[in-house]
């Protein structure tokens, strides 16, 4: 039934937003990380992208406090097990604790300015069903420059294995101000044969196409996918770290949710 005056593509708008019902939801409650739904990566690897900080498992670069997660980038020497960085930070996955086929993937957070400074969130399959990366996929969520203020990413990695990967996704730019200065929402729509990626509850871009070495459509995004927040320093997409980039630099996060149909 129709209410009167109200158009039909916002009846359907809601009908479709209705349909989503929260299924796992993390608001950074508490006075320590949630250990049932998260886990802390230490490494310093560099992400197969040349990345300059250490991920250490600490409360100066992971911790909960006044109801937010902060994953904090450090200037600082770092030397563990032989292995040399100029800065340390954090990251996090639900790994081994909760992974999705599907859902409506959100985060609201405040992105850290600065040249050089690489805050995620994003999804790794749970298992490389179809071989090492890029070939078993990746989900790009939201990914940002701190250089570019007003700009986000979202991003798909897909069929074969390194060097034969492919990637294909779009960017949105804000109209006015930043998203550095507030708290904003990006989430991520995936469905069978479609990803959408939306900010502040506008869609900015739309995949349905994408391929796999290792089975048809639609692999390798039909495999269970867990979640990683991090902040990276330097790298191939975060560039180089400007001398004007203040440090402590600080992604701060109120909520992360998980919506299926």
């Amino acid at each position: 039934m129709r209410l009167p005056g109200l158009p039909l593509v916002l009846l359907a708008a809601a009908s479709a937003a209705a349909e989503w019902r929260e299924v796992w939801r993390d608001d950074f409650a508490g006075a320590e990380l949630d250990w049932t739904r998260w886990a802390v990566e230490e490494n310093g690897h560099g992400g197969g992208n040349s990345e300059l900080q250490y991920y250490r498992d600490r409360p100066r670069n992971v911790r909960v406090e006044n109801g937010h997660l902060v994953l904090e980038a450090h200037r600082e020497p770092v030397n563990v097990a032989g292995v040399a960085r100029d800065y340390s930070s954090g990251r996090i996955r639900t790994k081994r604790r909760a992974d999705w086929l599907h859902g409506r993937f959100e985060i609201t957070a405040q992105l850290p300015a600065g040249k050089g400074l690489w805050p995620a969130f994003w999804m790794l399959p749970s298992e490389e069903t179809y071989g090492g990366w890029a070939a078993s996929g990746e989900i790009d969520i939201m990914e940002f420059r701190g250089g570019e203020p007003d700009r986000v990413h979202g991003t798909l990695h897909f069929g074969g294995a390194w060097p034969r990967n492919v990637h294909r996704g779009g960017s949105h730019r804000l109209a006015k101000g930043d998203f550095t200065s507030g708290m904003r929402t990006f989430a991520l729509e995936w469905e069978p044969g479609a990803f959408r990626w939306l900010v502040d509850g506008v869609a900015y871009h739309t995949e349905t196409s994408w391929s796999s070495e290792g089975g048809p459509f639609p692999a390798p995004f039909d495999r269970r996918f867990h979640l990683i927040l991090n902040l990276a320093v330097g790298g191939g997409f975060g560039g180089p770290v400007s001398h004007e980039t203040r440090f402590p630099a600080q992604l701060r996060v109120d909520t992360v949710r998980v919506l299926q149909r």
